[in-house]
């Protein structure tokens, strides 16, 4: 949640700066007529002086109307705004979907001896000072609001009928409070009491009360500045104890810290029944698990909102049978993984001359040029494991502790798979899921697909995810038959090297339904007969126009990871790569200060029709097609002045438009819970993406966006900035909360189901950082190649532009090789609108008053960025000279789509919405009425008396 804060305070004076000089001169000037009127001889004299006091307040009242009214008018127009909340009914159905959520998210991981359920057991030791401080959700714009009563681990387990130890809960209590995770600090401390401040009748109290411990382990992160320490001595991190160090140099954070271990190794020396509570999005070291035999029982339970902890005591006592899924891999060892040498940003050492300066919460804070080389390509998480072990590389057992889509269940499943049919140019096939365990439970149909691979070809991973569905929930001995479909462009590779295009390539595919990404439970083989190269009208997947490389800028000439002779260049690829940018490079990188911004004017350009009087209103073109003619008759009745406030003040809402009816419409952050940072309303939270993703539940996570959309509506909002969809490259992404997963198709099937359910609700869906945006990467420079780019990283927003129909998205903070990601019409208009048909609103990301050093409209609207996310500003979100043509048109043309996304919202949906003079400017003239009835009769008085004094 990003709310009014002394940055924007800061950057609302440095746009008012000349209005105040003028008063500044004004008053001056007042000041000296005052001085002055010394040499005039009385009467007259008192009537100067008097008219210079009403002078300055004259100014002082002009003046402060200028700036209300124009650059603080966006700002003071949403802070009083009509305040509208979500209704008890809505939050309380929100509420029961949020448990639901949780119920289908949280991840049995293991469960030995069948501890779990919990059976003839009404107490349970709560242990880890987490257990009394869960995080319930990130920080930043995928946080939840105080608004709403949390349900804590405790009282989800007493309201599923058990006692939990008093004691315990009071001694975590008084330890310590969460260390502030937000977007504006970022405090990496782990607060654990070490374990010889535990009195001893403590533990046996503890040992009397039950003989079941829960432990809980959590983990926080945010929008911020950084991204999770790989090495905690270099963060901000205060250890628990003074005798020694939680983390050693070079240690990273989503290991156990001293304490942690230290706690794990009393726990389980005093109890025989041990179950661990994993309350992190970020995937952790969890080797120990299997260090202890009385670790029974582990469950991963990110951040589930304000009510998701409900579900965690229905599930230990039986209630609720898990059904949820891993999003990623979980290993044993993140320092022996393909991106551990980049997991995080490195500085570049020959570019601190261009840092930036920015803000964090008044503070001045430093961005300098930064860089991440996505070296292992196509083998991002499971894609890697899988393909390693299959090609002798890494012995997966131990290296793998679970694999992706992994999760256990009360009961067991048998699944078996018919043959594959073809129909035309589809293919379909069926799975059978049985029940064969003895209670009620959902299982997960996984679809791979292993296809084949020519060595030294085309890069491809063994393991690929096809498709995905959630059964209904299943009674033993029942069945539920699941039909599939998939065509063969599914199954194709991008071959950025040879043919510069998408590929089908001749040979045996086999398709599996699994357990997870590595344990096959059936299996059948498609063959492909003749090679498919999709180039000319032969287009992928839909595509208007065929896909050739966009990005070989961004290739850097790394040496990317292959799987050529078993991925003989492994230690290559990986290795930790330069931080000195190349001299070529470094001439053509560019940030506000250096930017040419005549770069892209066009002298040719014809200046296109403004202020026209054609009788056209936005509200007539809702449904109409976006390259229909009467869009032209529209646009020309614009002014310039109209298309600038429109583009340049584009954050949290879009302006009205008085020439074309258009009204002003507010937009709100963000995935966990709908938040108006100008009002101060806001919805209860759902869990994060992460669990939301866990659930591996399409329908359920089109509920949730209906849900999200419904409560936008009855919060007067249009669009919703969500949903993110960037990858978990690494767990140590900052803001993987926020995003679904590792793998590229479950994050766009999540992504294809909350869209349209949100849109269902006429309320616009802002997928998503665009694109590989995949941590804090604020002016990082990310290297990637082709394949990895259009397979991994767009494949979610694809899906959610072509499958769940987006009509809003995000650009990201992040550069692309040596350019910011909005200055890539490669990206913005050559792959979003004339590859995949977007016709939406694309708006950068939070722009402040300086785009934060790198951002400028020149560049955006030149490549495709529609808006700024700005709510203030005539700095770099307004274009250098309005009065050239070209940028004229481009204007033109990010208002078009500006439109049209708005248009098409519920806001239009009975036509032009009816609205008068906003209440608070409706304030400031009565105001000016009333001082300047005051003013006219201070000059009355002061003529009369001046009258006569003279005649006396």
């Amino acid at each position: 949640m990003v709310g009014i804060n002394m940055e924007d305070v800061i950057g609302v004076l440095q746009t008012c700066k000349w209005y105040l000089v003028a008063l500044g001169v004004l008053l001056v000037i007042a000041v000296a007529v005052a001085v002055g009127a010394h040499w005039i001889g009385k009467p007259l004299r008192g009537l100067v002086r008097g008219n210079a006091v009403l002078g300055a307040i004259l100014s002082i009242v002009v003046v402060v109307n200028l700036i209300v009214l124009i650059p603080m008018s966006t700002l003071i127009g949403m802070a009083f705004s009509e305040r509208a909340t979500v209704s008890e009914g809505t939050t309380e159905e929100a509420k029961q979907l949020s448990e639901r959520i949780a119920e289908e998210g949280f991840v049995l991981l293991k469960n030995d001896d069948g501890l779990l359920p919990l059976d003839g057991v009404d107490s349970i030791n709560l242990f880890g000072w987490a257990s009394e401080n869960p995080s319930y959700a990130g920080g930043g714009s995928g946080g939840i609001n105080d608004l709403y009563e949390k349900v804590s681990i405790q009282q989800s387990l007493e309201d599923a009928g058990f006692r939990v130890n008093q004691d315990l809960a009071d001694f975590y209590a008084e330890y310590s409070d969460r260390p502030e995770m937000s977007i504006n600090k970022q405090s990496w401390s782990l607060p654990e009491p070490p374990i010889d401040s535990y009195p001893q009748e403590l533990i046996d109290g503890a040992k009397a009360f039950s003989d079941v411990a829960v432990v809980t382990f959590s983990r926080a992160a945010s929008e911020g500045q950084n991204d999770l320490p790989t090495d905690v001595s270099q963060a901000k991190f205060e250890s628990n104890s003074t005798a020694y160090q939680d983390f050693e140099t070079g240690e990273h954070y989503l290991k156990l810290s001293q304490t942690e271990e230290d706690l794990v190794d009393m726990v389980c020396g005093n109890f025989d029944n041990v179950i661990v509570l994993v309350n992190s999005a970020n995937p952790m070291e969890l080797g120990f698990l299997d260090r202890y035999e009385q670790i029974k029982s582990a469950i991963w339970c990110p951040g589930p909102g304000h009510a998701g902890f409900s579900a965690l005591g229905r599930i230990l006592n039986g209630e609720v049978n898990p059904s949820g899924r891993t999003t990623d891999t979980l290993v044993y060892d993140m320092t022996q993984t393909p991106w551990w040498n980049s997991a995080v940003k490195t500085d570049y050492s020959n570019m601190k001359d261009m840092t930036v300066q920015g803000m964090n919460a008044g503070v001045p804070q430093d961005f300098s040029p930064a860089y991440l080389d996505y070296t292992e390509g196509i083998y991002v998480g499971y894609k890697f494991y899988e393909t390693a072990a299959d090609e002798g590389l890494i012995d997966y057992d131990s290296v793998v502790q679970f694999p992706f889509g992994h999760g256990l269940s009360y009961t067991t499943f048998d699944q078996s798979m018919s043959d594959i049919i073809e129909d035309g140019d589809g293919l379909s096939f069926e799975v059978t899921v049985t029940n064969t365990g003895d209670v009620a439970g959902k299982d997960v149909v996984e679809v791979y697909y292993n296809p084949p691979y020519t060595n030294g070809g085309i890069e491809k991973a063994t393991a690929n995810l096809l498709d995905e569905r959630k059964t209904d929930l299943l009674e033993p001995g029942e069945s539920q038959t699941i039909n599939l479909t998939f065509t063969p462009d599914d199954l194709a590779s991008y071959d950025y090297e040879d043919a510069k295009a998408w590929v089908l390539e001749t040979g045996d595919y086999t398709i599996s339904v699994n357990a997870d990404s590595h344990t096959e439970l059936d299996s059948r083989v498609w063959t492909v007969a003749d090679e498919i190269v999709y180039d000319g009208e032969d287009t992928h997947n839909g595509d208007l126009a065929a896909a050739n490389n966009e990005f070989d800028d961004a290739n850097g000439g790394l040496p990317y990871l292959s799987r050529a002779d078993h991925f003989a260049n492994y230690e290559e690829a990986t290795a930790k790569g330069s931080d000195v940018l190349p001299d070529d490079l470094r001439a053509q990188y560019h940030i506000n200060e250096n930017f040419d911004y005549t770069t892209y004017l066009d002298p040719e350009a014809q200046m296109p029709t403004t202020g026209a009087r054609n009788g056209v209103q936005l509200a007539d073109l809702r449904g109409v097609d976006i390259d229909d003619p009467q869009w032209d008759e529209l646009l020309d009745e614009m002014s310039v002045r109209d298309m600038v406030d429109l583009t340049s003040l584009a954050g949290y809402q879009t302006p009205a438009v008085e020439s074309i009816g258009k009204v002003q419409v507010i937009d709100a952050d963000g995935p966990a819970a709908i938040n108006n940072n100008f009002t101060g309303d806001g919805s209860i939270g759902f869990g994060v993406a992460t669990l939301i993703a866990m659930t591996w539940n399409p329908d359920l996570v089109h509920d949730y966006g209906e849900m999200m959309g419904r409560m936008c509506r009855e919060m007067n909002i249009a669009g919703w900035y969500a949903p993110g969809v960037n990858i978990h490259r690494s767990p140590f992404g900052g803001r993987n909360y926020e995003f679904y997963s590792e793998d590229g198709t479950l994050s766009g099937i999540m992504a294809t189901a909350a869209i349209q359910g949100c849109q269902s609700q006429g309320v616009y869906a802002f997928i998503k950082h665009f694109a590989l945006y995949d941590g804090n990467s604020k002016m990082v420079s990310v290297w990637s190649n082709e394949q990895a780019v259009r397979e991994i990283y767009l494949k979610p927003f694809e899906m959610g532009v072509k499958d769940g129909g987006a009509q809003a998205l995000m650009v990201s903070w992040n550069y692309i090789g040596i350019k910011w990601a909005g200055e890539w019409s490669n990206l913005l208009q050559t792959v979003l609108r004339d590859e995949w048909g977007f016709k939406g609103m694309a708006i950068s990301d939070y722009f402040r008053d300086n785009g934060h050093g790198f951002m400028n409209a020149d560049a955006a609207l030149a490549n495709g960025v529609d808006a700024m996310l700005s709510t203030y500003g005539s700095g770099p979100n307004v274009p250098q000279d309005t009065s050239d043509a070209s940028t004229v048109q481009y204007l033109r043309e990010a208002s078009r789509h500006i439109l049209y996304t708005v248009v098409n919202s519920w806001v239009y949906e009975n036509g032009a919405p009816q609205t008068g003079l906003e209440p608070w400017k409706m304030a400031v003239i009565g105001i000016d009425a009333v001082i300047g009835l005051l003013l006219i009769g201070a000059e009355a008085l002061m003529v009369r008396g001046y009258l006569r004094r003279r005649r006396g």
